[in-house]
């Protein structure tokens, strides 16, 4: 669930990126890297966790709602593709937020939509089958999820 909340900030934080507020260039710059950051380097392992450690244990009554996640795994790869550069040109040049901001915006409103979507259902179906998992191997996708974010240089 922990992920789940970074994802909903990030995504809420990439949507400011893409209104008109005032915010201070320095400020603009800092949130469009950590945007950057957590796009690039912690959700691919959020993605890690559900197909290498989650989908393999679950059963069939879980199959539709995994083949749809995988699903929106490759919209939301294909939709980061496009974003990330743009919050890579606000971080290195913020005074040009003004110019991206329609993109910026639209991009983020469809990050939020895929998000809503995916999220509520991995909460409703897939988070009750894992908690239905014996303890042993609910410990071995804990261990294996730590592992990931512990292979990760940074």
């Amino acid at each position: 669930m922990d992920c789940h909340v970074r994802i909903r900030h990030f995504s809420a934080l990439a949507a400011r990126l893409g209104e008109a507020d005032p915010a201070p260039e320095p400020e603009v710059a800092e949130a469009a890297r950590a945007v950057v950051d957590y796009f690039e380097r912690a959700l691919p392992l959020h993605a890690a966790d559900e197909d290498e450690s989650l989908a393999p244990r679950l059963g069939p009554a879980q199959a539709s709602a995994l083949a749809e996640m995988t699903a929106q795994h490759r919209e939301i790869d294909r939709l980061l593709q496009q974003l990330i550069p743009l919050w890579r040109r606000v971080a290195a040049q913020p005074e040009d937020r003004s110019a991206a901001r329609p993109r910026l915006g639209d991009g983020a409103a469809r990050l939020i939509e895929i998000f809503d979507a995916h999220l509520a259902r991995e909460e409703a179906h897939i988070f009750p089958a894992v908690e239905a998992l014996p303890a042993d191997v609910q410990k071995q996708i804990l261990d294996e999820m730590t592992g990931r974010r512990s292979a990760t240089p940074g």
